[in-house]
């Protein structure tokens, strides 16, 4: 496939998860300061959804086609020091990379300044990137996944994760239904505010 086309793939699916993303309401600010506060899951139970269907994507394709997989290397520091930062980012600015563009895109006049940022920070990792390396390389166990450890091939063992997180996903969803989740994203929209004094500006009419 030429780059050309590449291209224009990955902005159909940019578009495609940009939907998903507003349509679902996961792009709030309310909702995701609400995740991190355990108030509105709506995150989680996207996430936990997309993790399901990648999982079975990827053992339909290992086990009936080979495509054989390139897992990156797992390392403890930028897992552990990456997702700490990440995670107090998002509850902080109320936007991640990915849902501030379709912040952005729905009128939410502060997503700009979390875009600057992120487009700021790539630029810093990427001028500083040997000694931001250095200073993260520990804990390296190499590509090495659960298939490796465990007497299972991937796709089984990729199947029966996916079916134990679907059956988290269907009790989380029996405690905390959708449509409540729903109501305090619509609650939060009506008062133009999200909890705790975030300071997100309403969109913009």
């Amino acid at each position: 496939m030429s780059i050309f086309w590449l291209v224009l793939l990955g902005l159909a699916m940019g578009a495609v998860f940009g939907v998903a993303l507003e349509k679902s309401r996961v792009m709030e600010p309310g909702v995701l300061v609400g995740q991190f506060q355990f108030r509105n899951f709506t995150m989680l139970k996207m996430f936990l959804a997309a993790t399901i269907t990648g999982l079975i994507a990827l053992a339909v394709l290992n086990g009936l086609f080979g495509v054989a997989l390139h897992p990156k290397s797992f390392a403890l520091g930028p897992v552990l020091i990456g997702g700490l930062i990440l995670g107090v980012g998002i509850a902080l600015a109320g936007a991640c990379p990915g849902t501030a563009l379709a912040q952005a895109g729905a009128g939410y006049r502060d997503a700009y300044a979390v875009i600057a940022g992120g487009i700021a920070g790539a630029i810093f990792y990427g001028y500083n990137i040997d000694w931001i390396g250095a200073a993260l390389s520990f804990g390296s166990y190499g590509k090495i996944t659960f298939a490796d450890l465990l007497p299972l091939p991937f796709w089984g063992l990729a199947l029966i994760l996916a079916a134990m997180l679907a059956a988290f996903l269907v009790v989380l969803e029996r405690l905390v239904p959708w449509q409540a989740d729903m109501d305090k994203a619509e609650a939060l929209l009506e008062h133009d505010a999200v909890p705790a004094g975030r300071g997100y500006s309403a969109p913009a009419e």
